[in-house]
């Protein structure tokens, strides 16, 4: 978690110097701090706002040296966000309070005065933590709706088309077994979607399942997020980080786009499946790692395979099972569903329930071929209905021409869409950047970066 992404931090202390020297230094480093002197308010500020680490003094009252009042209050923020993290401080180093303090729930314990880089580290490790933690409730919670109350239809896998009956049967088949699973298909068909539904109705569907985008991690990167690193193993890594092997541990791992995987990271990643260990980085303890790995692509790893840039005998490892998605121009069939589908959950969210598609509409759709499949298509329904006016649907998005137009795929490839949506979300939100972000479905530095990339100011 990169501080100045989304590290706000709570900081408890009666000390008004105190306050103000650690917001002072931590919001040099970005963090977005709060200050409190008050411990009696905990209650109501952790009911308006979460927070990501919390600074506790252990002692309020005018000589106190015991610790209690820190403990009391640890305890209460505990009962309030039973996932809060909280680190301990104190000027008085007692060794058996930092074990009750410990034993009590909080993640660390530093005293005052702070070194600034102790401070600093913990924080971050704090960070770490409560990123892991949130990491794996967050996909416990996304699994356990797609699998349904009663657990045995995969989630929004719609079509009635016999490519899909045919798709359906098959996951319903695979997923009870812990083979590995390969999904092979076209960008924008939904193989994530798959994934999950593979996890969904599996016995590991109470566990977490972790995607990973090999295509969005830098190579440098690999081997840390994938398999961790201790503390002091590199010149950057200042606190223990379990990699995703770890933290699927018991669940699911979805590694997307494998064949970017670069050919010395095939090698440890062979090593892991067949031991079913991993070493993070600057260890030299094996940890046991029992997942399920689904692994997706839209390239051709056999051909990879022949000319020597994936590994023939990872392969055999990943696709135990092999399930292949056609892609939306093979299945016309679904795509009135898919396209009212889409509609109705966009009129939902920007309450412009008026909008409906009419018959040139859908024909204009099926005599589309589109390249960007599922994600393409969802993608117009959703600006269709943000650029909707006065009752309107809006039938030719800006730059794109007539739905009709199929002959013209170039202005209605992915990133024109995308950036256009972009530029639509902004406008409906007054620039607001944050709320922007949440209506497209996505977090707000992931909208900056596509706002850097597509030149958007």
């Amino acid at each position: 978690m990169a501080p100045s992404e989304t590290a706000r931090i709570l900081i408890i202390d009666d000390d008004p110097d105190v306050l103000l020297t650690a917001r002072i230094f931590l919001e040099q480093l970005d963090f977005l701090t709060t200050t409190l002197s008050d411990p009696h308010r905990i209650d109501s500020v952790l009911r308006k706002q979460s927070f990501d680490a919390i600074l506790l003094d252990m002692n309020f009252r005018r000589g106190s040296t015991e610790g209690k009042e820190g403990l009391f209050w640890l305890k209460r923020i505990r009962e309030e966000d039973p996932g809060a993290v909280v680190i301990l401080m104190t000027a008085y180093g007692d060794v058996e309070l930092a074990v009750q303090g410990i034993r009590a729930g909080a993640f660390d314990f530093i005293l005052k005065p702070w070194q600034n880089a102790k401070l600093h580290a913990s924080i971050l490790s704090a960070l770490r933590m409560r990123q892991a933690d949130g990491e794996k409730d967050h996909y416990k919670r996304v699994v356990r709706g797609l699998a349904g109350e009663n657990g045995s239809d995969p989630e929004l896998i719609l079509g009635d088309s016999p490519e899909m009956r045919k798709l359906k049967e098959q996951i319903r088949i695979v997923a009870p077994t812990d083979a590995n699973v390969l999904i092979l298909g076209e960008n924008g068909t939904g193989k994530e979607l798959v994934a999950r539904s593979v996890h969904a109705l599996s016995g590991r569907k109470e566990e977490a399942f972790l995607s990973v985008d090999m295509g969005a991690i830098p190579e440098t990167l690999f081997e840390s997020e994938l398999f961790g690193h201790q503390k002091g193993a590199f010149t950057g890594a200042i606190a223990d980080k379990p990699g995703r092997f770890e933290l699927a541990h018991r669940g699911s791992l979805f590694l997307d786009e494998v064949g970017n995987l670069p050919l010395t990271m095939q090698t440890k990643l062979l090593t892991v499946l067949e031991q079913r260990t991993v070493l993070r980085i600057g260890s030299g303890t094996a940890r046991n790692v029992d997942l399920r790995l689904i692994s997706a692509t839209n390239q051709d790893l056999n051909a990879q395979a022949r000319s020597g840039d994936f590994r023939q005998d990872l392969l055999y490892r990943l696709n135990t099972i092999e399930i292949i998605l056609p892609p939306l121009r093979a299945r016309k069939d679904d795509i009135e569903l898919l396209a009212r589908h889409f509609l109705e959950r966009a009129k939902r969210k920007y309450g412009k329930p008026e909008l409906n598609l009419g018959a040139r509409d859908l024909k204009a759709l099926r005599q589309y071929d589109w390249p960007g499949n599922v994600r393409e298509l969802q993608n117009m329904m959703v600006r269709a209905v943000i650029l909707s006016n006065r009752g309107q649907l809006h039938r030719a998005p800006p730059g794109t021409g007539r739905w009709n137009n199929t002959r013209h795929k170039a202005s209605l490839n992915l990133e024109d869409n995308e950036r256009e949506l972009i530029q639509a979300a902004l406008m409906q939100n007054r620039g607001n950047v944050t709320r922007a972000a949440t209506d497209l479905g996505i977090d707000r530095n992931a909208l900056y970066r596509r706002m850097k990339k597509y030149g958007i100011q």
